[in-house]
């Protein structure tokens, strides 16, 4: 079941780049700089503000604070809500994100607590080879003291060439003694797409992000993996994805359109405008066959934005697929990154993207503080601007301005104020991963593929959270034991299996999910009129 991740606007400016739609890495914009004496007036004002600052501030300032964090952001800000200043760690990371590879040895790690723990160690990665486990506290790299250290720090010892080797100590809540380990790095790819099927006949495919490079060949990969020929449907699940690549959304969406249709075009100030097309998979003609004549159901809420949205956007408009869920996000600007000296990076907006039907799905960011345009929304969950009518292939009304609107709704479930002080949404993990650690001790967890919580085991979590003070009442325990059970036992069957695993079996009774399965007749039926629509207007052409 997918945890609910309001759009909290702490997390969401300072998270913009995740929103912004990129070309690939191999297509980067170069900023031009003016010779010195050729400097525009208004640059020599901001030249000649800063040294005021400078000769006269009451507290000594860098210049890299004042410029990294003040004038930079502040000149992307008057633009709109999503050019952005990219400091020269965070671009260096955004790109490793994207090559979706890099050297070390394989897991994700979080600071927690004034540590930095072990959230996920990969399957079969060097990391999970060596017995790392989740909940572990990174304690010491090659001897260093790493408890001090923050996350980025801590990933940077961890990195290294494949084949080398590092020494990494960690420390598990219940183990008398810290456990030490040599691990010799390697090549590690990472994923962002699950796939399995969720029933009988239908696919389930998660996708979390657009931001690597590798989404296409990877969902290929899983597809084959299950066979995608015996498939008489897919949920396609893009709740909470903020976004990425272009060319990885294109082609995402490309794969269940017939070649040749649009995706979605894109138009600015400097470049003249782009249509962007489905082309034929890379796949067999079997597959590409089967990719063609399922029906599929996408799910998305408000926190689907950006390239997700352009994938549920072209589904839509052209009847491919039933949409279920919240409006989206409504982001329809284009960043392309720019490099500059010292490894720093603008993401600027550079221009619009419409889907195929025309719609500009951009909300309204117009006299609108930061804060305002990420945590305010629509009342009723409607689009802001619905003058920008457009129709399907088939003829339905779709509009822009405020996001892609579901042909179904289905809100995200709301979560209460015992959920929010289980489960928070910024800090660090959730009260159900601190108990996994003691629920486990420092022993290699074992639980039986059906493993359920017990009476025993929900008396042994409300009792960890009264000994770790948490506020609550027997009421409000008792009310919320669904939803208790369902979240201890993804925690417990990740630690005992791994996270694929556990999103599996959480999916399989995820209500939204269910619901999806129960639309799918709804999709088979517009894949039916988008067949015999296309297949008009080609006997037309003729």
């Amino acid at each position: 079941m997918k945890i609910p991740k309001p759009l909290l606007a702490a997390f969401m400016i300072g998270s913009a780049a995740l929103l912004a739609p990129l070309y690939g890495p191999g297509i980067l914009a170069h900023a031009a700089t003016p010779p010195g004496d050729d400097l525009d007036p208004s640059l020599k004002a901001i030249s000649s503000a800063y040294a005021l600052v400078e000769e006269n501030a009451a507290t000594p300032i860098s210049s890299e604070r004042v410029f990294y964090q003040g004038v930079i952001p502040g000149m992307l800000h008057a633009l709109d809500p999503h050019s952005n200043f990219v400091t020269p760690a965070d671009y260096k990371d955004m790109m490793r994100k994207q090559a979706a590879r890099y050297a070390g040895v394989g897991m994700q790690i979080i600071a927690d607590g004034g540590h930095v723990v072990v959230m996920e160690p990969f399957v079969n990665s060097p990391a999970w080879n060596a017995d790392l486990r989740r909940g572990d506290i990174i304690a010491a790299v090659d001897g260093k003291d790493t408890l001090s250290m923050d996350s980025a720090g801590v990933a940077e010892l961890l990195r290294g060439k494949p084949g080398s080797q590092v020494r990494v100590t960690v420390q598990r809540e219940g183990a008398s003694e810290p456990y030490t380990t040599t691990i010799t790095r390697g090549s590690i790819e990472t994923s962002v797409v699950d796939a399995f099927w969720v029933k009988p006949g239908t696919v389930y495919l998660g996708v979390s992000t657009f931001e690597a490079s590798n989404i296409e060949a990877d969902v290929n990969d899983q597809l084959k993996k299950l066979d995608e020929t015996k498939a008489t449907g897919l949920i396609l699940d893009l709740r909470d994805n903020l976004g990425g690549i272009v060319n990885e959304s294109v082609a995402l969406a490309g794969r269940f359109l017939r070649p040749g249709q649009l995706v979605l075009s894109q138009r600015g100030r400097v470049e003249a405008e782009q249509n962007y097309k489905a082309k034929a998979p890379n796949l067999p003609a079997q597959e590409v066959a089967a990719a063609e004549k399922y029906p599929i159901v996408v799910l998305v809420n408000r926190n689907s934005a950006s390239a997700s949205e352009i994938v549920t956007g072209a589904l839509q408009d052209h009847d491919r697929a039933w949409v279920l869920g919240e409006t989206t996000f409504g982001k329809g600007l284009v960043q392309a990154p720019f490099p500059l000296d010292e490894g720093a990076a603008l993401l600027l907006t550079i221009a619009h993207y419409y889907t195929p039907s025309g719609r500009l799905i951009q909300r309204d960011y117009s006299h609108k503080s930061l804060y305002d345009y990420y945590s305010a929304r629509p009342k009723g969950d409607t689009p802001e601007v619905t003058a920008d009518t457009k129709s399907t292939d088939g003829g339905r009304k779709v509009y822009g301005g405020g996001g892609i609107t579901p042909d179904e709704k289905y809100p995200n479930p709301k979560t209460n104020i015992f959920q929010r002080r289980l489960q928070p949404f910024l800090g660090g993990p959730a009260a159900f991963y601190h108990f996994a650690d003691t629920y486990f001790g420092g022993k290699k967890p074992h639980l039986p593929e059906a493993w359920q919580p017990d009476a025993d085991t929900i008396q042994r979590f409300k009792e960890f959270l009264q000994a770790r003070k948490y506020t609550f009442t027997d009421a409000e325990f008792t009310a919320n034991l669904d939803w208790i059970r369902t979240n201890l036992r993804y925690e417990m069957i990740f630690r005992a299996f791994d996270r694929r695993i556990a999103t599996q079996f959480s999916e399989q009774v995820d209500p939204e999910v269910l619901k999806a399965i129960d639309s799918m007749p709804k999709a088979a039926s517009l894949l039916k009129d988008s067949t015999r629509v296309l297949a008009e207007r080609m006997g037309n052409k003729k």
